[in-house]
């Protein structure tokens, strides 16, 4: 991490994460880039359905592979970049066919270092193996749902899983968020932590920066008049006037479950995820 000196208003407590020996080159790999427009929260109707999205810097994108259908043949980590569409940082890794494809980095991958995805590859960061070949205890990420599927969980930065047992053809997988949930143990998953830790200790500052980043401004409910929120309007300052918390489109937050209790998955949640004051 690099902490500045008060100088401003703007630089007192403002951090940033150290990218100086750890990332090794400033320009993508341009076959493996687009260019193209964000959506920025808006659906393909134009209509805005995610808020406080918006503007922000030019961000090409980099073709990261989750699917990992390369077996058997190792890669070698050409170079570690940086990726603006997400928190962790990229690899450009070289298969011994000749083909380069980005992959998310784990946290002590370095340039020189190789990796394989096989069935029974050596429990080593970076490599990727099925769940039931995987030791319990081990720390994982990039962790597939359904066998073939491609990596959807478990993908941002600092971010890792444990594998707690294997029963009846699934694994136990413990989340980050403490949830423990049963994965197909004929899924693949890659041994590891994912790379950049600190960048959730990273404090912006300032409002501009957020602006860089594509992030809008909040505005509070009460500020607002009745016909923008369900909170707004009153003389002077005035409570919410609901029962309960409601987003703009009037839907209910704060103690009210938005997970559906039909849900398909709900059958392989063995302990659901502890609350916020009270993670042991």
């Amino acid at each position: 991490m690099k902490f500045y000196n008060p100088t401003t208003k703007s630089r007192r407590k403002m951090s940033t994460v150290s990218y100086r020996g750890v990332l090794t080159t400033a320009q993508p790999y341009k076959a493996l880039t687009l260019g193209g427009k964000r959506d920025v929260g808006r659906n393909s109707a134009g209509r805005v359905t995610v808020n406080h999205k918006g503007g922000g810097n030019k961000r090409q994108l980099r073709i990261v592979d989750f699917i990992y259908d390369k077996f058997n043949i190792p890669a070698k980590t050409e170079s570690v970049e940086y990726d603006p569409n997400r928190t962790s940082f990229i690899s450009l890794a070289l298969y011994a066919d000749g083909e380069r494809r980005y992959v998310v980095t784990p946290k002590s991958l370095t340039v020189g270092s190789t990796f394989i995805v096989s069935e029974n590859a050596p429990v080593k960061p970076g490599n990727r193996l099925k769940l039931k070949n995987i030791p319990v205890g081990t720390f994982i990420y990039n962790i597939e749902l359904h066998p073939g599927g491609g990596a959807k969980m478990v993908r941002s930065a600092g971010n890792y899983a444990e594998v707690l047992s294997n029963d009846q053809g699934y694994t136990n997988v413990k989340m980050p968020s403490s949830e423990v949930r049963k994965v197909d143990e004929n899924c693949y998953a890659s041994i590891g932590t994912v790379s950049n830790e600190e960048h959730g200790l990273v404090n912006l500052g300032k409002a501009g920066r957020s602006r860089w980043l594509g992030i809008r401004p909040t505005v509070r409910g009460t500020a607002m008049n009745p016909v923008d929120h369900p909170h707004g309007g009153g003389e002077g300052r005035q409570g919410r006037g609901t029962k309960r918390p409601k987003t703009r489109t009037g839907k209910i937050t704060g103690g009210h479950k938005s997970r559906r209790a039909t849900k398909y998955s709900n059958i392989f949640i063995v302990s659901r995820r502890q609350k916020k004051g009270k993670r042991k």
